[in-house]
């Protein structure tokens, strides 16, 4: 994966539950800190709180490499950004960073399509959804 820009980042709190038989992290447990980066993310580039049963974006596909074990007591956060957005879908990319270190522990690579929900199948990404997340980011994220 690419080194990007991250310019939101979620504090995450280990549960003793999130902990598995080794002591570390269970791998299930990264996708729900993955969720919950992207929610914060698409709340803040929207400005409001999103109400996901009418949210018109979906994930398509999901992929995660895990580095590093994460520990009980360890500082992590999620770091999320939009790294494209093409015609139908965007590829969010997000880190689980360990914050007294600044150490990737594990990435993620997440494909969103356009999604009509009365409809259920796929559509453009809606340009309020690009105008919103480019001037967030601060680039323009067309896929060239």
């Amino acid at each position: 994966m690419e080194t990007p820009k991250f310019r939101h980042i979620v504090p995450l709190q280990i549960r003793f539950n999130d902990i598995d038989a080794l002591g570390h992290l269970n791998n299930s447990v990264y996708f729900s800190f993955y969720d919950l980066g992207k929610a914060s993310y698409f709340e803040t580039v929207k400005g409001k709180e999103i109400d996901w049963k009418d949210a018109d974006i979906v994930i398509a596909n999901i992929h995660a490499d895990f580095f590093s074990p994460v520990f009980f007591k360890d500082t992590i956060a999620v770091q999320t950004t939009v790294a494209e957005i093409g015609n139908k879908s965007m590829r969010v990319l997000q880190q689980i960073i360990n914050t007294q270190t600044n150490e990737i522990k594990a990435e993620c690579s997440t494909i969103m399509v356009g999604f009509d929900v009365k409809l259920s199948t796929a559509k453009e990404i809606s340009e309020n959804w690009r105008k919103c997340i480019s001037q967030y980011e601060g680039r323009d994220l067309s896929r060239k």
